[in-house]
This record gives structure tokens, sequence and C-alpha cells, in this order.
């Protein structure tokens, strides 16, 4: 999970804990892609507003480096995703 809300990435990581998952934090973009790029993992939960690393910027560069890991996206934003 990259998270930069402690609060947050706490919550969430409990929870998926308590299903059973392993979680890692990261708490920026850059941790997030040393992450992705040295450990394979089953899904990823991003948020998009980072520091050092914006989450779609992290995604694109896992894409860019053939990571192929599913990815949740985490946002307070209305308005992420615009259609063109």
């Amino acid at each position: 999970m990259v998270e930069d809300d402690k609060q947050t990435s706490q919550f969430i990581a409990k929870g998926l804990r308590q299903e059973g998952f392993a979680v890692d934090l990261a708490p920026d973009g850059e941790d997030g892609l040393h992450l992705a790029l040295t450990e394979p993992y089953d899904a990823a939960v991003i948020d998009i507003m980072l520091p050092r690393l914006d989450g779609l910027a992290l995604i694109d560069e896992m894409r860019r480096n053939r990571v192929h890991t599913p990815v949740i996206v985490l946002s307070t934003q209305a308005n992420v995703f615009k259609q063109s």
C-alpha cells in the first residue's frame, strides 16, 4: 500500500491484515515504486495524491518497467480519471 496519510494507511492495512493479507506500507511514491520494482505483489493499493511521485506517475513507471500488478486506486478527488 502506498499512502502518505498515516491514519488512513494504518486503518486500511489493519483491515487487510485481519482478512489474512500481508501488507507492506510505503509513505510516498518513490518508496512505493522501489517496493513495486523489487518485490512481487498480488495487488497494490495506491493513493493518487502522494509526495515525491504521484500515484498516476507511480503506476505509469510500474507499467514501463513491466510490473503488471493489479492496482486499486485511492483518491479523495472527484475527477481523477477524466473522459476524453
